[in-house]
């Protein structure tokens, strides 16, 4: 039985073409909604690429701010007043709010002066990255806020057992499990380039150790270089090189750290999977992930991945059968997962061939209906009571956002 098509808005201060698992998925969700018969209007930001103002209908765009150490981000900043007024006249069903700082939080009351239901999403660890940056007070602060915040809706989803496991640790209620998917299709082992492995150095015998992503102080990368010293001397023979995808702001860092690496910069679809499927281990060293899509992502590209023991890696990976997993933290045993995948030729052919039987499964029309319960869900349920925001949130100040 079809289900009934509803009016959704989602709030998010990041989007394609923006790079970041944020977008990545706010993009796939609303491009399944709309094939699934729902009307669906996006309020974020204003992008360099935008040309006029867009379908309202579709389409709100609003004010943003540029986030310290992170460019091409944005915090957004619109009134509670301004989006009240919209969906006076144009009420939608459902909100989906996918970012907590100014927007999301505007998007928040004016949604409960309403009473339009709100279903929020737990996309991006703020607490631990401050944590990461040594910034314990805030990491507390930000906790706090962001407890209050998700309780004023009617579930918080989140990607990953893991997370969720934390978060109602933290005090966080009503929380789902929503994970993520992989277009296995576009990121494919059939994509694998020669010419492009000849660009690297590369012969068709050596071996492409891969990372991509943000390059970040809280994606513990300073492991990228102990782990390369430990497979270039446990494998003398073999010829090894390190190829990263992605840029931030510890670029320059990483370039003085890894000299003999080859960085990419930032690359997007197509030319980003077959940079994928030309690798061949690929590092996740991040502790701070709420999913982590570019596991999938390599995984359904056919390479051995070495992660630690959470959010999609734990979700995904099979130790010894589909990848190589350490516990949180362990750094020596993140290294020793990454040499026992090289050690044998069969090792690391059988484990990539199960990586990527198991990502092609992974496919987003089953997230997308999953996540449509959810909002049709939170049609029918009954929302907490108002309090005030906590202090943390100042009247015309920014809340962390992304």
């Amino acid at each position: 039985m079809s289900t009934p098509s509803l009016r959704i808005t989602l709030v998010s201060e990041t989007f394609p073409p923006e790079i970041n698992g944020v977008a990545n998925t706010l993009g796939r969700l609303s491009d399944g909604l709309r094939q699934r018969g729902h009307q669906v209007q996006l309020v974020r930001p204003r992008q360099a690429s935008d040309i006029g103002p867009g379908d309202p209908e579709q389409l709100l765009l609003c004010r943003g701010w540029p986030l310290p150490g992170y460019p091409g981000l944005q915090w957004g900043q619109v009134s509670m007043h301004k989006l009240w007024r919209r969906w006076r006249r144009q009420r939608p069903d459902v909100l989906y709010i996918a970012t907590e700082g100014p927007l999301g939080l505007s998007a928040l009351r004016a949604a409960r002066r309403l009473g339009v239901a709100v279903v929020s999403g737990f996309h991006t660890n703020f607490p631990q990255y401050s944590g990461q940056y040594g910034l314990g007070l805030l990491s507390r602060l930000l906790t706090h806020y962001l407890r209050w915040f998700h309780r004023r809706t009617a579930i918080t989803l989140v990607p990953s057992a893991s997370q969720r496991l934390e978060l109602e640790r933290r005090g966080f209620e009503r929380l789902g499990l929503m994970a993520r998917g992989v277009d296995a299709a576009l990121f494919n082992p059939a994509r694998r380039s020669q010419a492009l492995r000849e660009q690297w150095g590369l012969a068709a015998d050596e071996i492409a150790v891969l990372h991509v992503g943000r390059l970040a102080a809280e994606k513990n990368l300073a492991l990228l270089s102990p782990c390369m010293a430990a497979l270039q001397r446990s494998y003398p023979h073999k010829r090894l090189r390190l190829v990263i995808v992605g840029e931030g702001p510890s670029r320059a860092q990483l370039e003085q750290q890894l000299p003999d690496a080859l960085f990419c910069g930032a690359q997007r679809g197509e030319v980003l999977a077959e940079h994928y499927a030309s690798g061949d281990l690929f590092l996740f060293p991040s502790l701070t992930e709420t999913f982590g899509n570019v596991v999938l992502e390599a995984m359904a590209s056919g390479l051995a991945v070495v992660a630690y023991d959470e959010a999609a890696a734990a979700q995904h990976i099979r130790h010894g059968h589909s990848g190589a997993l350490a516990m949180p933290g362990d750094q020596a045993a993140f290294i020793d997962a990454a040499c026992w995948l090289l050690e044998e030729n069969e090792t690391l052919r059988r484990v990539r061939l199960n990586a990527r039987q198991h990502a092609s499964r992974q496919g987003w029309p089953a997230i997308i209906e999953q996540f449509e319960g959810y909002l049709h869900g939170a049609c029918r349920g009954v929302h907490a009571p108002d309090t005030p925001a906590p202090l943390l949130i100042k009247p015309g100040s920014s809340a962390p956002g992304g």
